[in-house]
């Protein structure tokens, strides 16, 4: 499809973007990156400070940030536990000493990938999980971003026209009638949704906006890593007898998105001067690719919650390829 990123639809915009140091977040710093905003990138992992984090991973917020340049805007690597109120108090504090204000907040804070286990684990009772790997989860989806609009929302709504994006997995609809892998998990992803909601009501009388935002199936750098591909080569994941015992993906993985798709749907949001329109709603990646027309990094648009709701969670002969 023949669609490219506008270079100068940011330019002059600030972001903040907490939780950029890989996955949806890199992907949505790179993006706004792309329109050609300043774009502060936190996080936990950084090449400058050594603040513990959960993942033991070599994905930087430096590297996000020099992404951001490359690709045309201006990126800054903040690092940042925004479970810390005062180290989110002090990254407001610098934000508005050095820009005054900010256009965008994007609150990505997961953390919780390993917290929940893989397949083998879910669906366990709650009884059965451990409990304070469960509380952590909720500290990491809930109260970073809790913390995090604590402090940099005076800065959003310094000027009318303010985004806040919560990012989370699964739309609002979706979440409403389907069990989410255990009861910390669904508990954190619903309520992400309704963060939006509830700061959505708070920001409306300020002439700013709030989002919940779910991606579809991400290939992100973990995900490519269990199925030992890269982005350039992700669909050899779905080869069945794959060599040297690499899973298979299975069949809808067809549909999985790059992080920048993610990444796109907020810089449509940002660009767009009616986006109060969508104050309080929870959407989809897929979903705004439609109505914005822009596309992943392979000129496709791929709507997985879409085909899920459609073909009952891919219970039809429907091909994948009619939804991308």
């Amino acid at each position: 499809m023949d669609w490219s990123p506008d270079r100068e639809a940011l330019r002059g915009r600030v972001a903040v973007v907490a939780g950029a140091t890989r996955g949806a977040g890199r992907g949505i710093a790179a993006a706004l990156g792309e329109a050609g905003a300043t774009v502060i990138c936190t996080g936990r992992t950084s090449s400058t400070k050594r603040i513990p984090s959960d993942y033991h991973r070599a994905e930087t917020i430096e590297e996000t940030a020099d992404l951001v340049t490359r690709l045309g805007g201006t990126g800054i690597a903040v690092p940042v536990d925004h479970l810390d109120p005062a180290q989110v108090r002090a990254l407001a504090e610098r934000v508005r000493r050095d820009h005054g204000h900010i256009d965008v907040l994007v609150n990505d804070l997961w953390g919780g990938g390993l917290l929940k286990g893989g397949p083998p684990q879910w669906n366990t009772p709650l009884w059965e999980l451990d409990l304070d790997d469960g509380l952590r989860m909720l500290r990491h989806a809930i109260d970073s971003h809790l913390i995090t609009s604590h402090h940099l929302l005076p800065l959003l709504i310094e000027k009318p026209g303010g985004l806040l994006v919560e990012v989370t997995d699964g739309t609002a609809d979706h979440n409403a009638s389907r069990y989410r892998i255990s009861v910390f998990y669904d508990l954190a992803k619903t309520a992400v949704n309704r963060l939006a909601f509830s700061q959505g009501h708070e920001l409306s009388p300020h002439a700013a906006s709030a989002v919940a935002l779910t991606p579809g199936w991400l290939r992100s750098e973990m995900m490519l890593e269990n199925y030992g591909v890269c982005e350039e080569n992700w669909r050899d994941a779905l080869a069945p007898g794959r060599a040297g015992g690499r899973p298979t993906a299975p069949p809808d993985f067809a549909l999985s998105e790059s992080p920048r798709y993610v990444g796109r749907a907020v810089a449509a949001l940002a660009c767009d001067t009616d986006r109060a329109r969508w104050n309080g709603a929870s959407v989809s990646s897929g979903r705004l690719a439609r109505v914005y027309g822009f596309t992943d990094l392979d000129g496709s648009r791929p709507d997985i919650w879409r085909f899920n709701e459609e073909t009952g969670e891919g219970g039809s002969a429907a091909s994948p390829d009619d939804f991308r």
